[in-house]
């Protein structure tokens, strides 16, 4: 918990300037008036730099198509609100079959990701083997590769697999990434080991403490993974413009690239396209916000 505004009551003959309501940090330490206002600017500036962008596009997709969006000063508010671009974006390219594409490629990369990242996670942390601590040492250094650096051999490899051109091929290459499977093992880590120790007692075997006592703690490190791997196969635009040819199979950040290429003047349809896209994103964080905000931090043990 941040900052809270503990509100104490007030006792008899209290004087007026003693019951004013206290501002404290998450350490009971009261917060001068000039510190909290400088945090509350710092707070907006960070919001206007990261919200303003796409707070801006949803305004011009708004916009009718006799309103000047390149006016100085720039207006904010649309005068005559319309959704007039958004039908424009569907008539103009299959925006709805290339969203159902990107659907099926993120749901498939979040249940391979999080069944995946889960098990491995699991077997870094808890199973005792020879090798495990060079196995970790490897899913680090795969982060440290680039993308760019092996997607030749990637392509290579959907290509001897006869997987190019296909919705497979896009999933398979992120189908467990090496950061969501260090999530997973420093979540399993945090458990305490008391808790498998007594069901090791009770007969439990691996699968069962994996499945009944371990899983259930880490949710919401499994939320985080699992908004992680829906972005990260959502926005990809790279690999799918590399593996797919058939415009049937297109992704929508491919699909949308052709209508910014078709119609660079038209900035509403863009930013009409790109509503469109981030919709997906912020239903799937405002679902499983409660969970991603618990992190890595859980194993605590329920009494």
């Amino acid at each position: 918990m941040s900052v809270l505004d503990k509100v104490r009551p007030a006792r008899p003959g209290t004087p007026a300037a003693a019951r004013e309501p206290r501002v404290t940090d998450e350490h009971g330490r009261r917060v001068r008036p000039l510190e909290l206002t400088l945090r509350y600017l710092l707070l907006l500036a960070v919001l206007a730099l990261t919200a303003g962008p796409f707070l801006w596009q949803v305004s011009t997709s708004l916009k009718g198509p006799t309103e000047d969006i390149f006016s100085s000063p720039p207006t904010f508010l649309p005068r005559h609100p319309t959704l007039h671009n958004y039908e424009r974006v569907a008539q103009t390219i299959p925006v709805w079959d290339y969203a159902l594409n990107s659907l099926r490629v993120a749901a498939a990369s979040v249940v391979t990701n999080c069944v995946g990242s889960a098990l491995a996670g699991y077997a870094l942390a808890r199973l005792r083997y020879r090798g495990r601590s060079v196995a970790t040492l490897v899913f680090v250094l795969a982060m440290l590769v680039p993308v760019e650096g092996i997607i030749i051999a990637q392509f290579t490899t959907m290509r001897e697999l006869g997987l190019n051109n296909t919705l497979i091929g896009v999933v398979l290459p992120g189908a467990v990434g090496a950061m969501n499977v260090l999530l997973m093992r420093n979540a399993f880590r945090n458990l305490p080991y008391e808790i498998e120790e007594a069901a090791y007692v009770d007969g439990a075997d691996v699968w069962q403490r994996f499945w009944r006592i371990a899983l259930p703690s880490v949710r919401g490190t499994l939320a985080v993974v699992a908004i992680f791997a829906f972005m990260g196969a959502w926005d990809d635009f790279l690999w799918p413009l590399i593996v797919l040819s058939d415009p049937s199979r297109f992704t929508l950040t491919i699909g949308l690239n052709y209508l910014h290429g078709t119609f660079a003047n038209d900035e509403r349809l863009v930013a009409a396209g790109t509503v469109i896209a981030v919709a997906p994103l912020i239903a799937l964080f405002a679902c499983l916000q409660r969970y991603f905000f618990r992190g890595v931090g859980e194993g605590a043990v329920k009494g």
